[in-house]
């Protein structure tokens, strides 16, 4: 009997849905596999995803994991910060993860995701070998390496707009780093510390990316430079992972749209499966894209209130009623050559439909992904998380769009939405970023091809699992 890889994420979209691309290329290898997915109580609607997955992916196995009957006080207590609750319910799920690997026949590797890093202490007790998911750009995992041996005593949030300079990564403004890392004296900051002190535990580390587009962070991180003098896991990059909408047999009624709209003249406009701007934005982006006279599909969802943390993007909302959230008369104004969808678009349909001319995305690196191997410029609009350090490896190092200025303020206003869409769509600048667009879409396509510098690391890292068994039989 052959032994099962088991990968071990969490039930949010931008981690489920890459390690489940991950998953199937391992069982186009014959290795059988099967996706541990940690049950949160944040998330909701597991199950019914879950079963979604199960049927689009037949060959690879899903399994549930139940949330910790035991969750601390800290984490059941209503009014802790969700962050450090998430991580908490996260380490929480060890026993049932414990158990899953003691239920199956044979455990050949355990991969986790970087959330799920604490999972290394099931892998240890069982005496299996466990490897790391890094689900963002490489850049951003140089950058973590490095965190953890820095010495200085200074919060980044006090350093404002100072560049930091991370081994192998563009110069990135301290403001532009993740919220939870700004104040080190934060419980926050201590919380994705201790994550990242996780990460050399590994015995490699599997990224989704590919040499051609971050080749400095990824030399770097192969020469242990964010580290020095400390041991670096070996690093397979292996992306770019990025898969199909299934499921539905339906068209989208927007991708019938946009077979009526010529080639490459439309400004496709969606943040993201968790990412949502206050009712005043949305407006200055109706203004914005209704005075640059370029066709667009936006796909808008239900707001936040205006002072809401990033926390609340997280948050189920039903789908919107869009025509209250716009001004007065813009869908009649617009009709025929803009279409707003309420809420979800098939972002990667639309993305590689020959209509779509450019991005305006959040920056997550999932759409940044799927953007590149689309090649569709992008207009950068970073909202949380790491995004902000996406926008400038995009816009400074790779040179593939431009950013929206005030995405850091209180809001981006409508004469900027509609001067970086005409940027894009109409200057010189816009056509040497489609270039270089071009050219990044064939060095992903071709990565992953048979002889490919990510094709070959894939297969580096399915003869690292055969000798990793001799290790522990």
């Amino acid at each position: 009997m052959q032994s099962t890889v088991v990968l071990y994420t969490w039930m949010v979209r931008g981690h489920l849905h890459p390690m489940t691309q991950f998953a199937h290329h391992l069982t186009a290898h014959g290795v059988p596999v099967t996706v541990a997915v940690a049950d949160v109580p944040s998330t909701g609607k597991s199950s019914e995803t879950i079963a979604g997955l199960a049927a689009s992916y037949p060959s690879v196995s899903f399994h549930l994991l139940p949330p910790s009957a035991t969750r601390s006080a800290q984490t059941a207590d209503p009014d802790a910060d969700p962050f450090i609750a998430l991580v908490a319910d996260l380490r929480a799920t060890n026993s049932a993860l414990l158990a899953f690997l003691r239920s199956l026949p044979s455990v050949k590797a355990l991969v986790t995701d970087f959330f799920c890093a604490y999972g290394f202490d099931a892998a240890a007790e069982l005496g299996v070998p466990a490897y790391l998911f890094f689900t963002s750009a490489a850049s951003v995992l140089a950058a973590y390496l490095h965190i953890n041996v820095m010495r200085s005593t200074v919060s980044f949030r006090d350093m404002g707009r100072s560049l930091l300079h991370f081994p192998g990564v563009h110069p990135i403004p301290a403001s532009d780093l993740p919220e939870v890392l700004l104040d080190r004296g934060d419980s926050q900051y201590k919380t994705i510390l201790s994550l990242m002190e996780q990460v050399p535990r590994s015995k490699g580390i599997l990224s989704n990316t590919f040499k051609w587009l971050e080749p400095r962070a990824v030399k770097a991180i192969k020469d242990g430079t964010p580290r020095p003098g400390e041991s670096v896991p070996k690093l397979f990059c292996v992306g770019p992972l990025v898969g199909e909408e299934r499921g539905s047999t339906v068209k989208h009624e927007c991708l019938r749209w946009l077979d009526k709209q010529p080639a490459r003249s439309v400004v496709f406009l969606c943040f993201g499966s968790a990412s949502s701007v206050p009712a005043e934005q949305l407006k200055e982006i109706a203004v914005g894209l209704e005075k640059s006279g370029h066709a667009f599909l936006w796909a808008v969802r239900a707001p936040v209130a205006p002072d809401a943390d990033a926390t609340k993007r997280f948050e189920g909302r039903a789908e919107a009623a869009v025509e209250p959230l716009l001004p007065e008369g813009f869908l009649d104004r617009t009709r025929g050559r803009g279409m707003v969808v309420s809420s979800w678009a098939p972002q990667v349909e639309v993305l590689r439909h020959p209509a779509t001319g450019a991005f305006v995305t959040h920056c997550g690196w999932n759409s940044t992904l799927e953007a590149v191997v689309a090649g569709v410029p992008m207009l950068c609009w970073p909202m949380y998380a790491e995004q902000g350090m996406n926008k400038v490896l995009v816009v400074e190092d790779m040179k593939l769009g431009v950013a929206m200025d005030g995405y850091d303020e209180a809001t981006v206003k409508s004469r900027e939405v509609e001067a970086k869409v005409r940027l894009v769509m109409e200057s010189e600048h816009g056509k040497q970023i489609r270039e270089r667009m071009a050219i990044a879409k064939v060095i992903a396509a071709d990565a992953l091809e048979t002889g490919g510098s990510s094709a070959a690391a894939f297969v580096d890292f399915l003869d690292d699992l055969k000798i990793s068994m001799l290790d522990v039989i």
